[in-house]
C-alpha cells in the first residue's frame, strides 16, 4: 500500500515522540537511582563505623590483656604504656559505641550492660597490676593464673559479635541493593538507546520507502505513456518535481535528526554532571558518545547530497574531533591521531563502523591511559576488496584472564554490530599497549 506525505509526517512525529518518552524514562529512572544510592551510601557509612568501634572495643581489650601479662611475666614496665593507651580506646570506643546506638531498638538495653562489662574487664586487669606492686610478682602470677576476667571478657565478646553481625548484614543487604540498581540502570540505558535507535532506523526507512515509490511510481508513468511524447516529457518534468521535492525533504528529516540526536546528546551531558554515582556518570557518557556517533551520520547526509554512502575520511574526521573534545572535556589527557582514507561506505555500515570506533576510542582513553597524557591512534585502508579499521594505544595494555573493566556492555555492542556486518573482530597485545582490529568485506552484502 502506497504511503503518503501525511503518513510520512506523522510516523516521522510518532518516531520522535517514542524517543523522547525514552530519554525522559532514561532521565527519571537515572534521578531516582541516584537519591537512592546517595541513602545507601550514608546507611553503609555508618554501619561501617559501627563495626570498625566494635571491633576497636574488642581488640583494645585483647591488647591491654596482652600488655598487662606481659608487664606481670617479664616485669618489664615498657609494657604499661600500650596497656594505658589500650585502656583509654577501649573505654573512648565503648562510650562512642554507647553513642551510635542510643537509638537501636535492638541493641538499646543491652548498652549499659556492655559498659559495665569493660568497666570491670579493665578493673580486674589493673587490680592485678596493683597486685604486682604491693604484694609482689608472684602473688601477681597466681592471680593471673587465675584467670579471673575471663567471663567477663567473654560476655563482652558476645555482645560485641552481636553488633558485629548486625553491621554485617546491613552492610550485606545495602550492597545488594545498590548492584540491584545499578543493574537496572544499565538495563534501562540499553534499552533506551534501542529505543532512540530504533526511531532513527524508522525514520529513515519510511522516508526511503517513500522515495523509493516516487521512483517507481514515475517509471512506471514514463512507460505507459512512451507513444506520447509531449505527454510523455509533461508527466516526465512533473516527477522530476516530485523527486527532487522528496530529495528537499529527506535532506529536512536528516538536518532534524541530526539535531534532534545531538539535542538529546548535549541533555544527556547535562543529566552527567549532575550525578554523582561514577557508575552512572561512564553509563551517560558511553549513551551519549554512541547517540553523537550516529548524528555525525545524518549530518553528513544532509550536507552530502548522497543518502546511499558516505566518505569515510570526511566523517570519520569530523567524529573523531567531537569525540577527542568531549573526552578532554571530561579530564581525560590523551590525543587522537588518524590516518582514514577516502573510501566511500554504505550508510547503514558507517552507523555501525561510527559506533564501534567510538566504544574503541572512548575505551582507549579511559582504560589505557585513564586522565594520563598519552596517543589514540586512528586508521582504515583498503585491502583490496576489504576494509582494515585499526584503533591502537600505547597504555596499560588488556590482560585476557584480567576481568573486564567497567559495564561490559561496550564490548557487547560491538561484538553484536560486527556480527551484523559479517566483520572480524580482533584485539591484539602490544608493547605497551593494545590494537583492536576489524576487517570487513566492501562488497554489498
Amino acid at each position: 500500500m502506497p504511503i503518503t506525505q501525511r503518513y510520512v509526517v506523522t510516523s516521522t512525529l510518532i518516531f520522535l515522540i517514542i524517543g523522547a518518552l525514552a530519554l525522559l524514562s532514561l532521565v527519571g529512572a537515572t534521578v531516582w537511582l541516584s537519591h537512592r544510592a546517595q541513602l545507601d551510601a550514608a546507611l553503609v557509612e555508618g554501619q561501617r563505623v559501627l563495626r570498625s568501634r566494635a571491633v576497636s572495643v574488642r581488640e583494645a581489650l585483647l591488647a591491654a590483656e596482652s600488655s598487662q601479662r606481659g608487664y606481670i611475666l617479664t616485669n618489664n614496665e615498657i609494657y604499661l604504656a600500650p596497656y594505658e593507651n589500650a585502656k583509654l580506646v577501649a573505654q573512648g570506643e565503648t562510650a562512642q559505641l554507647l553513642l551510635d546506638l542510643a537509638a537501636s531498638e535492638r541493641f538499646k538495653a543491652m548498652l549499659p550492660r556492655l559498659k559495665q562489662l569493660v568497666d570491670q574487664r579493665i578493673e580486674v586487669l589493673d587490680s592485678v597490676i596493683s597486685e604486682k606492686s604491693s604484694r609482689g610478682e608472684a602473688s601477681a602470677v597466681e592471680a593471673l593464673s587465675r584467670n579471673q576476667g575471663k567471663s567477663l571478657m567473654d560476655e563482652v565478646q558476645v555482645f560485641l559479635s552481636a553488633i558485629v553481625l548486625e553491621a554485617e548484614d546491613a552492610l550485606t543487604d545495602r550492597l545488594r541493593t545498590q548492584t540491584t540498581n545499578i543493574l537496572a540502570l544499565r538495563i534501562g540505558t540499553i534499552l533506551a538507546s534501542i529505543m532512540i535507535l530504533g526511531v532513527v532506523i524508522g525514520v529513515v526507512f519510511t522516508l526511503a520507502r517513500y522515495a523509493r515509490e516516487i521512483i517507481q511510481a514515475r517509471d512506471a508513468l514514463s512507460e505507459a505513456n512512451a507513444s506520447l511524447e509531449r505527454r510523455v516529457a509533461a508527466r516526465t518534468e512533473e516527477l522530476m518535481r516530485a523527486r527532487d521535492r522528496a530529495e528537499v525533504l529527506l535532506t529536512e528529516v536528516n538536518h532534524r535528526v541530526a539535531n534532534n540526536l545531538s539535542f538529546v546528546a548535549a541533555l544527556i551531558r547535562l543529566q552527567r554532571q549532575a550525578m554523582t554515582d561514577q557508575a552512572a556518570r561512564e553509563a551517560l557518557d558511553e549513551t551519549s558518545a554512541r547517540i553523537q556517533a550516529v548524528a555525525e551520520i545524518h549530518k553528513h547526509l544532509y550536507s552530502s547530497g548522497d543518502v546511499t554512502s558516505v566518505a569515510m575520511d570526511t566523517y570519520m574526521t569530523a567524529l573523531l574531533a567531537q569525540l577527542e573534545q568531549t573526552l578532554t572535556s571530561g579530564g581525560f589527557g590523551a590525543t587522537i591521531r588518524h590516518d582514514i582514507e577516502p573510501i566511500r561506505i554504505q550508510t547503514n555500515a558507517i552507523i555501525s563502523l561510527g559506533i564501534i570506533v567510538t566504544e574503541w576510542v572512548t575505551n582507549a582513553f579511559k582504560y589505557a591511559y585513564d586522565d594520563k597524557a598519552g596517543e589514540v591512534r586512528v586508521s582504515a585502508r583498503k585491502l583490496e576488496d576489504r576494509l582494515l579499521v585499526s584503533v591502537q594505544d600505547d597504555g596499560i595494555g588488556m590482560s585476557a584472564s584480567a576481568p573486564a573493566r567497567g559495564t561490559g556492555v561496550g564490548s557487547r555492542i560491538v561484538t553484536t554490530i560486527a556480527k551484523s556486518l559479517n566483520a572480524d573482530v580482533e584485539y591484539v597485545g602490544r608493547h605497551p599497549g593494545t590494537e583492536a582490529r576489524l576487517v570487513m568485506s566492501l562488497e554489498p552484502g
